[in-house]
């Protein structure tokens, strides 16, 4: 466990709720602390709707981490993109989970319940909560992200 992370925050769509809930009881087993921001039941409801609501849940809190899930991953990780405070990475597979960390600082792992595997999201998200970021050359390519506009 990344003893930096202070908390993890989850969310989805109703396509994503069946992953999300697996996803916090694997976490809550390994000792995280965990906010499961819904939906409660499993009815339709709006992926931009529950990627807003993780984005602000971990406004000010920048040691967090966030799990988002919908049923292809797309749409819940646009949604959380708008707010700038937030770098969310649609991963399929460890790798891409531990690259966008050590790269890209993202502090939201997307993820697909319709695509990808639970035995696969899991060691994702293990991935994700454990790759530290290196910084360095990537730190002024991350930097460019959080200003608007042209950076070329």
């Amino acid at each position: 466990m990344a003893t930096s992370v202070s908390k993890i925050y989850l969310s989805s769509d109703h396509a994503g709720a069946d992953l999300r809930r697996t996803i916090a009881a694997h976490l809550g087993d390994l000792g995280h602390v965990v906010e499961d921001l819904g939906p409660a039941s499993d009815e339709s409801v709006d992926y931009p709707d529950y990627g807003a609501r993780l984005a602000q849940a971990m406004r000010d809190d920048p040691q967090s981490r966030g799990v988002a899930v919908c049923g292809s991953g797309i749409g819940i990780s646009i949604a959380v993109n708008r707010f700038p405070w937030a770098r969310a990475a649609l991963v399929g597979d460890a790798t891409a989970a531990r690259l966008c960390r050590e790269h890209n600082d993202a502090n939201v792992l997307a993820l697909g319940q319709r695509l990808t595997g639970v035995a696969v999201a899991l060691d994702c998200v293990d991935v994700f909560l454990k790759t530290e970021f290196e910084g360095g050359r990537h730190a002024r390519r991350v930097d460019k992200l959080a200003s608007p506009g042209d950076t070329a």
